[in-house]
């Protein structure tokens, strides 16, 4: 009987041990995990004023009342975004879908989860967030950017893991608890909630601005020039507002006009020819609102980067900005919610040429190795 009290009582000390925060168990059930720690550290936050961030020739951003931006909460947005600790098994990350070298895309056309397993649609660029008015993702489901950051998580076809257990490891992490203080001003474990991680995610998400491209260092910045090529391609191509009759241009900057060089807003572009409305295997925007008139619309994305942000559409059904032009140039298939711009053009080879020219002067080298985006590990 002796032996057999001190094993039971070693056993006892030993998972107690391991339940304690760092230990090798974490059990929701066990007693030494029922009740949070208090954290001590800093907990005022410091204002961070995007506004000043942005050069004056952009869109002024958009703030949400309901997650006013901190030093510290873009800072530890910033480790949560890279960290795998919000994946399955602690294996997937924000990055993984959003990688600064490819302007914060994946380079595939369909995004691949932590499973292997591919999402129906392709990874979006998450660049100037800021200025978006009218709700995120391709189909604009989440209305507010943080709400957007919630999903991700929980789809078996991205991170594919439970909030709860998310939150487990961070209560129990060495370093995210202070964090978490320094940037809501909390005094306990307890208090670090989805809400506030994904708030936190927004906030950096929210910073990344790309607004210093070739392009802008001509026509803003009056730094640079533009090729013979490149002014061809804007002043007689991309910019072109009022086209005379019996002249074929494409006109792009109708849905993608600068600034932004995206609108944000939902459209049918052409791609599918369906006999209905209700015919589109992806509803796209339908799918929110439950109007047939808005299936197979999705959000009209920003141009900025987009040399880097291959394969292209909702889908990722084409590889290069040719084969866009290509499609672009066939027009619409007349479909009854089709965009009234969507009526096919015809470019000879040196337009084509002058096009893509201009397309690449949208490439913001700087953001791809901004540190204030970069890995913080």
């Amino acid at each position: 009987m002796n032996r057999l009290l001190f094993l039971s009582i070693g056993f006892t000390l030993f998972i107690a041990a391991s339940c304690e925060p760092g230990g090798p168990l974490s059990c929701p059930e066990c007693p030494v995990n029922q009740e949070g720690r208090d954290i001590t550290g800093p907990s005022e936050p410091t204002a961070f004023l995007l506004e000043a961030e942005v050069p004056d020739y952009m869109p002024r951003p958009i703030l949400d009342e309901s997650n006013p931006m901190t030093v510290e909460g873009i800072a530890l947005g910033r480790r949560l975004f890279y960290d795998r600790i919000m994946g399955r098994d602690s294996s997937f990350a924000c990055v993984d879908c959003h990688q600064q070298d490819k302007a914060f895309t994946d380079g595939r056309a369909l995004a691949v989860g932590v499973g292997g397993e591919e999402s129906p649609r392709s990874a979006m660029s998450i660049v100037n967030l800021a200025f978006n008015a009218n709700g995120f993702n391709w189909d604009g489901s989440s209305e507010q950017l943080w709400e957007q950051a919630i999903h991700p998580v929980e789809n078996m076809l991205e991170m594919d893991e439970d909030w709860e257990r998310v939150l487990e490891r961070l209560r129990l992490h060495n370093d995210y608890p202070g964090r978490f203080r320094a940037a809501f001003g909390i005094n306990n474990t307890d208090q670090i909630t989805r809400e506030m991680t994904v708030k936190a995610i927004a906030q950096f998400e929210r910073t990344i601005i790309s607004a210093d491209s070739h392009f802008d260092r001509f026509f803003y910045q009056n730094t640079e020039f533009l090729t013979e090529e490149e002014q061809l391609g804007a002043d007689s191509l991309f910019f072109v507002e009022n086209v005379p009759v019996g002249v074929l241009h494409p006109g792009c900057g109708h849905c993608h006009n600068k600034p932004s060089f995206g609108d944000n807003k939902f459209k049918n572009n052409g791609l599918d020819d369906v006999a209905r409305l209700d015919d589109f295997i992806d509803k796209g925007r339908g799918r929110v609102t439950g109007s047939r008139f808005d299936n197979g619309k999705f959000r009209t994305p920003t141009l900025r980067n987009i040399a880097l942000t291959a394969p292209y559409m909702h889908d990722g059904r084409f590889n290069t900005l040719e084969e866009v032009l290509d499609q672009y140039e066939f027009g619409g298939h007349g479909v009854e919610n089709e965009d009234p711009n969507i009526t096919g053009f015809s470019l000879n080879e040196r337009e084509k040429s002058a096009m893509l020219a201009f397309l690449r002067s949208l490439t913001d080298e700087t953001l791809l190795t901004d540190e204030r985006y970069s890995n913080p590990f």
